[in-house]
């Protein structure tokens, strides 16, 4: 079966002023630019169903096209030489893209000269469209946003066949529309619920400083597990952890957010951090829905020292990264191995007591900050930290932006994990 040219497929005639309209949309528009399509390099996707649309009809042309208020863009445009952005796209009015965003259906000329709808576009002779077939290529919320289309340059009758894989094609490009669309949700999910499991602010704490860097893995799109607080409890005493969550995705997250809200409710109960890890501990034994993922953690408790100005801190290690002191005996590592939690059926803990002084510098820290690669897969290690530590100036959040800095020194950027930073400064001036 075809399609005569003398019997064209698609709507009738319409109005220029009902296209204009209907192009100029509000809703469609900003559906358009909610694509993040137009002005972007070629991509291979959209590439590659143009190309097949091309060699299937054998077509010299082919376009995946996104249509905003004044121009056609082409998202792929295959036939055309044109690898700059700015190169691949015509005015609206001599896009036949316009008649299927004007009509919201498909339009297929045979002879684009001699048919009504079409003969008095220019492009039948800028661009020596002789015969053009588009299809709608739609959003999510079903506007129009371009067309998929094929051009050639002799006038043709389209078959059946052809109209088949057009309007399948089309419904692909439209789906790659959606698959984006539906990857940036679930990246900005992503990076909510990241940052719902980290405090907003570091909290004003009398006599202590506290500066905090946190760079999420990768783009900040996939959740991973590493969290850290500092929050206050009884008797003026402040506790500031760092953990991470063996695993990623939903599932770490749902435990991120259990063992810092458990953490938070056991230092209210019990004073001495191995107790409070302990209470994690049971509490992940207790969640049939772990499916054996592990949780390390540093806990410090801070109580104010009267008189002095410091602070008597009690840490606690659960087989996480060890925390670093930087005192008058220069940059040293606190360490207090102890015991995964949630996984091994006996728990050892120890708690460290430490004298912090005026002008003494803590910092903890999860093994996104260790194990980060830099030159020749080397991980940046404790002791690139502590020579970061030993030459950092200023108050902590300085002292945080520092340790930060070296960090993306050596690792660059992105990070194959996440990182967090704590650093508790006593003040100086206390």
């Amino acid at each position: 079966m075809t399609v005569e040219p003398s019997t064209p497929a698609g709507p009738a005639a319409l109005d220029a002023a009902v296209i204009d309209r209907r192009v100029r949309d509000r809703d469609r528009l900003a559906a358009v630019r909610a694509t993040g399509l137009l002005d972007t390099p070629a991509e291979e996707p959209f590439d590659r169903l143009a190309r097949l649309a091309a060699v299937t009809l054998g077509a010299p042309l082919a376009f995946v096209t996104v249509v905003d208020e004044r121009r056609s863009f082409w998202k792929a445009c295959i036939g055309v030489d044109a690898q700059d952005p700015a190169d691949r796209q015509n005015a609206l009015h001599e896009s036949f893209c316009q008649y299927v965003v004007g009509a919201g259906a498909e339009l297929v000329v045979g002879d684009a000269a001699s048919d009504p709808r079409t003969r008095d576009n220019p492009a039948i002779t800028g661009m020596g469209v002789a015969a053009w077939a588009g299809f709608p290529v739609r959003a999510p919320g079903g506007e129009v946003l371009g067309s998929f289309c094929v051009v050639d340059t002799v006038p043709r009758t389209w078959t059946t066949h052809d109209v088949d894989v057009l309007r399948t094609l089309a419904e692909a490009a439209s789906g790659e529309v959606a698959l984006r669309a539906a990857a940036e949700r679930s990246a900005m999910l992503a990076r909510t619920l990241q940052q719902a499991l980290l405090p907003p602010v570091a909290p004003h704490v009398p006599g202590l400083q506290v500066g905090t860097y946190y760079c999420a893995a990768g783009s900040g799109d996939e959740l991973i597990g590493d969290f850290y607080d500092v929050f206050e409890t009884r008797d003026r005493r402040w506790n500031a952890v760092v953990g991470d969550v063996c695993g990623k995705g939903v599932e770490a997250a749902r435990l991120t957010a259990l063992a810092r809200h458990t953490l938070r409710a056991g230092a209210m109960r019990e004073a001495r951090p191995s107790r409070v890890l302990a209470l994690l501990d049971e509490a992940l034994q207790r969640d049939d829905s772990t499916d054996g993922r592990f949780v390390t953690a540093l806990l410090v408790a801070l109580d104010p020292a009267p008189g002095d100005g410091g602070f008597a801190a009690t840490l606690c290690s659960a087989g996480h990264v060890p925390a670093l002191l930087r005192d008058d005996r220069g940059c040293r590592v606190i360490d207090a191995p102890g015991s995964l939690l949630g996984v091994l059926p006996e728990l050892v803990l120890r708690d460290v007591a430490l004298d912090l002084r005026p002008g003494d510098v803590l910092v903890l820290c999860t093994d996104g900050v260790t194990e980060a690669r830099g030159p020749g897969r080397e991980q940046f290690g404790l002791g690139r930290l502590s020579a970061a530590l030993g030459g950092a100036g200023g108050d902590a959040r300085a002292i945080a932006a520092t340790l930060g800095g070296a960090l993306r020194a050596f690792a660059g950027p992105r990070s194959d994990d996440d990182v967090a930073i704590v650093v508790l400064r006593v003040d100086p001036s206390a």
